[in-house]
Parts: structure tokens; sequence; C-alpha cells
């Protein structure tokens, strides 16, 4: 190991779970999702999307990276993270990188798999009642419903016949208090944009919602320096129809949940 690299990693003091994190439940009394036990971590490297070189316990060991996005501002030499053990036979990452602590009051979820889950976790809890329509106690859910070629995140079925297609993004990017999304080129998230856009027009209610899984974003705003044709998709679907929502995060050593609605922008913010 090279002496700087040694000396810095010897001077880092990890954070540790210790004892389970505070609960933050909801304010009707419910702990929407539970995380798996994690470990402390110091992030090192970012190997390739999917994969990343940690510190734990005094060694180096391979981490899976449960989001495509490129997270150059979370993902810092030596930056505090959180992991979860890897328990299937014959991975090839002993851990899953679920968390970064990016302030001393700012953790930050990067994985990119919670969002659905998280939506129709929170559902009951009436958090999205006003543009439902309904409340969130009466929807039936359907995960990845067949759409076209492809498939969206969830279908919600309701009381007289009423029905939503729901798309749901992660959101970790947060500049100024202003959640950004994509992190990267999303051909693919262009592509459930138009297909919610055509769900719109064929007169069926469609949304897509973003997820900023962590609590310091005041509003929401499409990222042109990561895909410079989001804006414009992201601008069709909502003329076809398509709601836009975006909501922070809470989240915990041992838990996460949706905390609050922040305003949405269809343009990009100005420098």
């Amino acid at each position: 190991m090279p002496p700087m690299r040694a000396h810095l990693l010897a001077r880092l003091s990890l954070p540790t779970p210790g004892a389970p994190g505070q609960r933050h439940p909801h304010p009707q009394g419910q702990v929407i999702v539970k995380l798996p036990l994690l470990r402390s971590a110091a992030f090192l490297r970012r190997v390739n999307r999917f994969r990343a070189e940690v510190f734990i316990d005094g060694s180096y060991a391979a981490a899976h990276v449960p989001n495509s996005g490129r997270l150059t501002d979370l993902l810092r030499p030596y930056v505090p993270v959180y992991v979860h053990p890897a328990t299937r036979p014959g991975r090839k990452t002993a851990y899953d990188l679920l968390l970064v602590q990016y302030t001393d009051q700012v953790l930050v979820s990067i994985d990119a798999r919670l969002p659905p889950k998280l939506f129709a976790e929170a559902l009951p809890t009436g958090l999205f009642d006003g543009w439902l329509r309904a409340p969130g106690d009466q929807w039936e859910v359907q995960t990845e419903p067949a759409h076209g070629e492809g498939r969206l995140d969830l279908y919600l079925s309701g009381p007289q016949n009423s029905a939503w297609w729901i798309e749901t993004k992660s959101v970790t990017l947060v500049n100024r208090g202003v959640a950004l999304f994509p992190d990267a080129p999303t051909a693919r998230g262009r592509r459930h944009l138009a297909d919610l856009c055509a769900l719109a027009q064929r007169g069926q209610r469609a949304a897509v919602i973003f997820l900023v899984q962590r609590p310091d974003a005041e509003s929401f705003a499409p990222h042109p320096e990561a895909d410079p044709k989001f804006p414009a998709v992201l601008q069709q679907a909502a003329d076809c129809g398509v709601a836009v929502h975006a909501y922070t995060c809470r989240v915990s050593l041992t838990h996460i949940e949706i905390e609050r609605a922040i305003p949405v922008s269809l343009t990009p913010p100005r420098d």
C-alpha cells in the first residue's frame, strides 16, 4: 500500500452503527422501510459502475454499488459508507454499499432498487392522497407491470375502476438545495417517460415520482449536464398529462422513509 494511503486509512475515524439508529416514524406512526444490518467502512474507489473497493475491519473488500449513476459528489476517497454483508453464495462482491455519510447531518441512500418499495409502502400513510384522488389504503399494487415491450414500476388499481401507472426514479444528487436527475445519461429513463406519455395520451393516469434518497433538498429539477435530452422529454411527458412529483426521504442507519413533497421545476436550474 502507498505510504500516504496507509497513513490516511490509519487516521480515518469511521462511524459505527453501534446500537440501532434513531427511529423516524411517519407522523401516523409507521416506519416505512427497514434497512438490513449495516457495517461501517471507508469508500476507496469505484472499480466500475457496479463495483467499489472499500476498507473495512482493517482490510480491503469488494462491494456491489446498486446504482448506475456517477455518484461523483458522494463517492469520494475515504468517505464513510455503510455496507451490508452479502449472503448469496458465489457472489464476486462481499458487500452491498447502501449508505453514504455525506455530512455529519446528511446520510444518503444510494440503493436505486428502493424507490418502488418506498412508494408502495408509503401508500397507506396518506402522503399521496391529494393527487391520487383516493385514500392510499384503497389501492391494490401490482409491481413491474408490463407495458409494450418493457415494464414500469407499479400499477395501482383503486376504487371505481380508477388506476395509475407509476414510474419511480432514485435521486441522490443535490446541488444548492436542488435535487437533480439524472446523474448520468439515461436512455432507459427517457423511454419510461415516453411510455408514460403514451399512456396519458390514451386517457390513462400516469405519474413519475422522483424520490430523493436524502433529506436536504428543497426543490427538484432535471439535470441537462448529465443527460442533455432529459429535460425536453420530461417536459413532453408533463405536456402529455403525466403527473410529476418529487419527495425527499429521511434516512437513518436502520430505516428510510419518504418524508415530504418538494416543488418540481420542469426547467433546469440557472447557474
